[in-house]
């Protein structure tokens, strides 16, 4: 009964704005409100935290999270993702904008309201240029590095509050741990044993009551422990999140200085980038985890239009959170209606609960989210990567280390173009593989000879090669090399067929490499010919000119016409005294092979039997023979 759905007619379009109401069971709302209560509960210390980080009163902290949450949400693509204030952006909108104003005075926070609806426009003006495909070049193995470098760092920073200390000056990793390696001697016991408390118990409740929502219960326990060592006082009092501000997000058109917008679209256009790029990132990331397919631009959409409603309602720069998407994602969220949840609870607990709320210990917290970090951290995926594909676990380890080291967006970044790069290496080098046979039995495929053993000679004259892959810029001296290598004793057939179904793509660069080879080969006596190459690489042809420089009857449908066809172009001469004879057209050849030196006068062996003796077969439509390429 739980699992049945609660809406089974609605309209289309309805569908098309919120996919996921279909979704809907009472058991989805069930998760979604369990999951919502754990957000709502978490924002609480981060909200207060960033917005102080970002120079701007602690109740902007928490309108941030509650309007540019929920819209985030509905017209986002993400499930899981659970947008607010974040970090990265708390420090970059500080560091931005103290140099125009003072931070928290009123003209600085009518800067950062006026930046975030800049934001929200460029965002959304990106997801309505269509521009998310963008998102597509983030690699798996970045999208892994940046995920375990995300759970490292909600791990590094969780680690001061589960041990009770105070803040180090600065918030870098670095920071954080020379200031742990400095204090841990100044470790609480009672924040300790909070903090491992609330993790066994969440682990317990995952490992044996998997339907119960463990988290909320073992924070709940970890609000009672910490209430019960208060009354001890001393070394076993812990920090708690304290006093809770207003959540009511008041509406506010920020005034903006025309002459100050020039310098402030440049800063939002920086801001976009920071924003998009993690948001992006965690709903990959969050994405991958959960089997969800994204859609980029409208997750674009939904963070353009979280942060446009977010400037008037007295929220600064909103994205994708990773400390409260992933614990969403293990809480058990089914549906966007979490994160909605989570900020219509946000408005609940704050106006009837502030002062219980402010008893939660950061403790409790910081257990919950060293969990929820092993758990993404997901190290049997990083074993099966370094045994597949030690490129690829490179990439992994350099965003790994990026992420902890530099800011998310720079460390998605990273990894983004380090896996370009590699691409780009691997795509340099396209395979050209020679191609002839290994039996001379009527019934005979193509094979590629350097697989082949044993292998029947080649056709002195005719070279076969199949193109693997595309011939670009990047490939294209490659390419050359190859070819001009072919040309040399003992490979120097005049005549070659390129077996092109498998060359993909060509670009100028590529075109030009026919054309030279082509040249080349005609001005040497031979000739170039193709088989079967694809639509796109002809239209190139068409666009350069080269297809009326090679002949339209150089490029052939099928291997048997090729052969067919080029055979009458050899030298019969040389034909006359090959001992190879592997095409089946080499029978009618007459054979006069040349005697070795002191051999003349001695009767002449008999020809060797052509293509296995007789005739090609053919199917029993006419269509190509059996020597074909599987």
């Amino acid at each position: 009964m739980n699992d049945r759905p609660l809406f089974t007619a609605l309209p289309p379009a309805l569908l098309r704005l919120c996919p996921w109401l279909d979704r809907l069971t009472p058991a989805s709302l069930r998760a979604d409100l369990l999951a919502g209560l754990l957000g709502a509960v978490l924002v609480l210390p981060q909200g207060i935290a960033f917005a102080t980080l970002a120079g701007l009163p602690p109740s902007y902290g928490l309108y941030t999270a509650i309007l540019p949450c929920a819209v985030a949400a509905l017209f986002g693509s993400s499930w899981h993702v659970v947008s607010g204030p974040t970090n990265a952006n708390s420090l970059a909108l500080f560091a931005m904008l103290t140099p125009l104003a003072v931070a928290g005075s009123p003209r600085y926070i009518e800067l950062a309201l006026a930046v975030t609806v800049l934001v929200g426009l460029m965002q959304a003006a990106i997801a309505l240029l269509r521009l998310g495909a963008l998102a597509n070049f983030i690699s798996p193995a970045a999208l892994l590095g940046f995920t375990g470098g995300a759970a490292a760092l909600i791990a590094i920073h969780a680690l001061k509050d589960l041990g009770g200390f105070g803040h180090p000056a600065s918030h870098s990793v670095a920071a954080v741990l020379q200031y742990l390696a400095e204090h841990w001697r100044e470790a609480r016991p009672g924040a300790l044993l909070v903090g491992l408390s609330t993790l066994a118990a969440a682990l317990a409740c995952k490992r044996w009551r998997p339907r119960w929502p463990g988290l909320l219960l073992a924070l709940a326990g970890a609000t009672v422990l910490a209430a019960l060592l208060e009354r001890r006082g001393g070394s076993w009092a812990l920090p708690v999140v304290g006093t809770v501000p207003s959540a009511w997000p008041p509406l506010h058109v920020p005034q903006l200085d025309v002459k100050l917008l020039p310098e402030l679209l440049g800063l939002a256009f920086a801001l976009t980038i920071v924003a998009l790029g993690q948001a992006i990132s965690i709903a990959k990331a969050v994405a991958a985890r959960s089997g969800q397919r994204l859609d980029t631009n409208r997750e674009f959409l939904g963070q353009g239009l979280s942060n446009i409603v977010g400037g008037f309602f007295s929220s600064y720069v909103s994205c994708g959170s990773l400390n409260r998407s992933l614990p969403n994602l293990e809480a058990g969220a089914r549906t966007p209606l979490a994160a909605v949840c989570s900020a219509l609870l946000l408005l609940g607990l704050v106006a009837l609960g502030a002062p219980l709320l402010g008893h939660i210990p950061m403790a409790g917290i910081s257990g919950l989210l060293l969990l929820v970090a092993w758990n993404l951290l997901d190290p049997g995926r990083w074993r099966r990567l370094a045994r597949s594909d030690a490129t690829e676990f490179g990439i992994a380890a350099a965003t790994f280390v990026a992420t902890v080291t530099m800011r998310l967006e720079m460390a998605i970044l990273l990894g983004t173009l380090l896996s370009l790069v590699s691409y780009l290496w691997r795509t340099s080098k396209p395979a050209m593989r020679t191609m002839g046979f290994d039996t001379m039995a009527e019934e005979r495929h193509f094979v590629v000879l350097e697989d082949a053993e044993p292998a029947l000679p080649e056709c002195p004259q005719l070279k076969l090669l199949r193109m693997e892959g595309s011939v670009y810029f990047g490939a294209a001296q490659h390419v050359s090399d190859r070819l001009h290598a072919l040309r040399q004793p003992p490979d120097a057939a005049r005549h070659l067929l390129v077996m092109a179904k498998s060359m993909n793509f060509i670009d100028v660069a590529g075109a030009e490499v026919w054309e030279a080879e082509l040249a080349t080969r005609r001005a040497a006596g031979g000739d170039l010919y193709f088989h079967r190459p694809r639509p796109p690489v002809l239209q190139m042809w068409e666009r350069t000119g080269f297809i009326e420089v090679l002949g339209r009857d150089h490029v052939f449908p099928d291997k048997r016409t090729a052969i067919g066809s080029i055979f009458k172009q050899l030298d019969p001469r040389l034909c006359a005294a090959c001992r190879a004879r592997v095409f089946w057209e080499c029978k009618t050849a007459p054979f006069r092979p040349t005697p070795p030196p002191g051999e003349a006068g001695k009767k002449e062996p008999p020809p060797p039997e052509a293509g296995g003796g007789g005739p090609p077969s053919q199917t029993s439509s006419g269509s190509e023979p059996v020597d074909r390429l599987e």
